[in-house]
């Protein structure tokens, strides 16, 4: 009996320290949107006026933003810090439910067309010999 509460001791343990590092490392996200030339301008002020203050209600960290332009196509790239990959999933769920994003973004389609072509997103998890 004392060895099996032992073990039990050892294995919860072992979770909660296993819990503690994940939720202690941070998650990052990559996300990268094709945009538009004809429409980059309404494009920008969407994100900057509406996404972003709507991203805030969710507790959305953004690090930083870019854009990158080759002969091909004009791409907008933002980078994002999460607390785990949990948090940011039922964050991303809130923003894509919010009535009020719904609308902004039905009003820019209507007058604008399509602001965002392909999009890709990306989780990342820091491996352990990454300078800060």
């Amino acid at each position: 009996m004392k060895l099996f509460l032992l073990t039990l001791l050892l294995i919860t343990t072992s979770i909660v320290k296993s819990q503690n590092t994940t939720q202690s490392s941070p998650v990052y996200q990559l996300r990268i949107y094709e945009i538009f030339e004809n429409n980059k301008k309404e494009f920008h002020e969407r994100f900057r006026d509406h996404a972003m203050r709507i991203m805030k209600k969710y507790n959305f960290k953004i690090i930083s933003i870019y854009e990158s332009k080759s002969d091909k196509k004009t791409e907008f790239v933002y980078f994002l810090e999460w607390p785990n990959e949990a948090v940011m999933k039922k964050a991303w769920e809130g923003f894509k439910a919010d009535k009020e994003w719904i609308d902004v973004k039905k009003q820019y389609t209507e007058k604008y067309g399509d602001v965002v072509g392909n999009v890709e997103d990306r989780v990342l998890t820091k491996v352990d010999y990454s300078p800060n």
